[in-house]
């Protein structure tokens, strides 16, 4: 499938692997670690890790050779995540904690809590409508082009007429 969040989800959209790299965010990084915090059956954890590796999302490096043993380590895509775990973390603070955030953001140096938005690396401005808008990119197929087209024209207001004027 050529749609990018598709593509992604296909690598971590399953919930354990997020988990997962939330907890390498943490520090965790070998086998016992992860299944001790995450509760989770040793066969999904093995299943789990293989595929974040198959991803290049984490790295499988060994750190014992007898017996031999392996730690996971974030790779440089794995490190790019972050940004996504930080707007998760931001999201279910702001709509699904009714009792309040139990991990935020904050500032390193003065503590305050920070709220995350996501921002054009260029220009440093909020990716936000109307100034940013989805558009085909080069590899874009025919009905994405079309799609996104249609999504155009929903946006646009609405023309202005005679009667409008008055």
């Amino acid at each position: 499938m050529p749609c990018p969040i598709a593509r992604s989800l296909e690598r971590v959209g399953e919930w354990w692997s997020i988990l997962i790299l939330r907890d390498a965010f943490r520090g965790l990084t070998r086998f016992e670690e992860f299944q001790k915090n995450l509760g989770i059956a040793p066969n999904m954890l093995t299943r789990r890790l293989s595929s974040l590796v198959e991803a290049g999302m984490l790295e499988r490096r060994r750190y014992n050779d007898r017996p031999p043993r392996y730690e996971y380590v974030l790779t440089e895509r794995g490190r790019d995540f972050r940004s996504v775990l930080g707007t998760l973390m931001a999201f279910g603070n702001r709509h699904f904690a009714p009792e309040g955030a139990s991990i935020m953001i904050v500032d390193a140096v003065t503590g305050e809590p920070a709220e995350p938005v996501l921002v054009d690396r260029r220009s440093g401005r909020p990716l936000v409508e109307p100034d940013f808008v989805l558009a085909p990119g080069p590899a874009a197929n025919a009905a994405t082009v079309e799609q996104l087209a249609n999504r155009k024209a929903d946006m646009a207001p609405p023309a202005r007429t005679k009667d409008s004027d008055a």
